[in-house]
């Protein structure tokens, strides 16, 4: 039997890199219950009328009517999916093009790189890590 210290850290990073990587998808991943395998696609597939969209200036609107309704969609949205896509958040294109350059050039580095950022102890602050804890 193997104990969770005996079982290799492997990345997500790391799977989705390897060349023997046949699918992202896994009955041991996805519950079949609520997502039916006819439901996942082996293609690619435009999921963007699908997901979930929260609007942001909804969220902060004074109307009376509109922000009840924005929150009671924000609510389906984290109960149904899990995630959400924000629209009319005000950040600019700019930044949020800086900050995926920025994660992806993290998740290029080398592995031994990236534990210099490990938090080793519940009370770091959050860097880089999992929530799979081995002590």
């Amino acid at each position: 039997m193997t104990t969770p210290k005996s079982q290799p850290s492997i990345r997500v990073k790391t799977l989705s890199d390897s060349p023997n990587l046949k699918s992202i998808w896994s009955s041991n991943y996805v519950n079949s219950d609520i997502y039916p395998f006819d439901f996942i696609a082996s293609e690619p597939h435009d999921y963007s009328n699908s997901i979930p969209t929260v609007d942001f200036s909804l969220l902060t609107s004074i109307d009376p009517h509109q922000r009840p309704q924005a929150i009671n969609n924000l609510n389906k949205a984290c109960q149904e999916w899990g995630f959400f896509m924000v629209v009319n958040h005000g950040i600019q294109e700019s930044l949020m093009k800086k900050v995926i350059d920025g994660t992806q050039g993290f998740f290029n580095i080398r592995e031994e790189e990236k534990k210099e950022f490990e938090g080793k102890h519940v009370l770091d602050p959050i860097r880089y890590g999992t929530c799979f804890n081995t002590s």
